[in-house]
């Protein structure tokens, strides 16, 4: 009895200090998700009388004060699918050499892993610096001075390829890191027992082991159109137009976009009040598009998923 008593206070003084961090956790997640439902909301409620048929489809007119923003919602797309289409590859094929081929220890792949951290910690207008001076400035350059003879650029300009290949660069780090984690996670006994069939390491990974990783890749690749839907910096040197009502229809076009179309009508526009419901409109279905693109690429990896379960 009296060694109980002697425990009682410190079992109550162990409980209570564990329901301070529990506490101070529960709060601080309440504060996140409170903060995040007064921006929705705000935007929701800003921008959902604005948002019909005729803002969807439509052009904008008089300098962005009326009309719709068609013509961001098809660039902010088209840029993203470029951008995919890019980025996936490379990063996929460098997390596959960095995991399947190279030593963890060797000096190869030390220095191609720092360079991967560094480009995940450069800022995103670095980014757009480098877009203008490298794809713009030296191979659409150069693309001009060898095939076209021309006074006016063709690819020498702001185009949508060049945004969407700089966005590509901002999100490769991400693309590869979780390329890589989704590789780590194989068990090593797949790759043996096709090592054991006659499988050479290349037949290995094309046929057993990217089909594993698949659904990880589909994670790298949602977590780009995330971050490369709503930049602004990198595309505002490389492709990204202040007002152009018609669409692209060329690669070395340029284009409106969802994000640089934000930014200017909150930050130029000569009327505010005018195109403030506008904003927020642009703001929604932003939002929105960013959404319906990762759902499009979660159920498509919880697809394969499951048939890489069920098969």
């Amino acid at each position: 009895m009296i060694a109980d008593t002697k425990l009682a206070p410190l079992a109550f003084k162990a409980k209570s200090s564990g329901l301070i961090p529990r506490s101070l956790t529960l709060a601080a997640v309440l504060l996140i998700i409170l903060i995040l439902a007064i921006i929705l909301g705000n935007i929701f409620l800003g921008g959902f009388r604005t948002i019909d048929w005729t803002f969807l489809t439509h052009a904008p007119e008089n300098g962005m004060q009326s009309g719709g923003i068609f013509p961001a919602i098809f660039g902010t797309v088209a840029m993203v699918i470029l951008m995919v289409i890019a980025v996936v590859p490379v990063g996929v094929l460098t997390a596959v050499y960095l995991h399947e081929y190279t030593r963890p220890d060797s000096f190869v792949t030390r220095l191609i892993r720092i360079a991967i951290n560094n480009l995940a910690g450069v800022p995103s207008i670095v980014f757009g610096l480098f877009g203008l001076g490298f794809f713009v400035g030296f191979i659409g350059h150069g693309i001009d001075t060898l095939f076209y003879n021309s006074p006016r650029p063709v690819w020498g300009q702001p185009a949508i390829i060049w945004a969407s290949l700089t966005l590509a660069l901002l999100t490769l780090p991400v693309v590869i890191v979780s390329t890589e984690e989704a590789l780590r996670v194989i068990p090593r006994e797949l790759r043996e027992a096709s090592y054991a069939l006659g499988a050479t390491k290349l037949q290995t990974i094309i046929r057993i082991v990217i089909p594993q990783a698949l659904p990880g890749i589909l994670t790298g690749a949602i977590l780009g159109v995330s971050r490369g839907a709503g930049e602004v910096a990198p595309i505002m040197f490389t492709g990204a137009a202040y007002y152009l009502p018609q669409l692209p229809t060329n690669l070395h076009d340029q284009f409106m976009v969802l994000g640089y179309h934000v930014y200017v009508m909150a930050t130029q526009s000569p009327n505010m009040q005018a195109t403030r419901p506008i904003l927020y409109g642009t703001v929604l279905v932003l939002l929105l598009l960013t959404i319906l693109l990762n759902v499009v690429a979660i159920l498509i990896r919880s697809r394969i998923r499951s048939r890489r379960v069920y098969a």
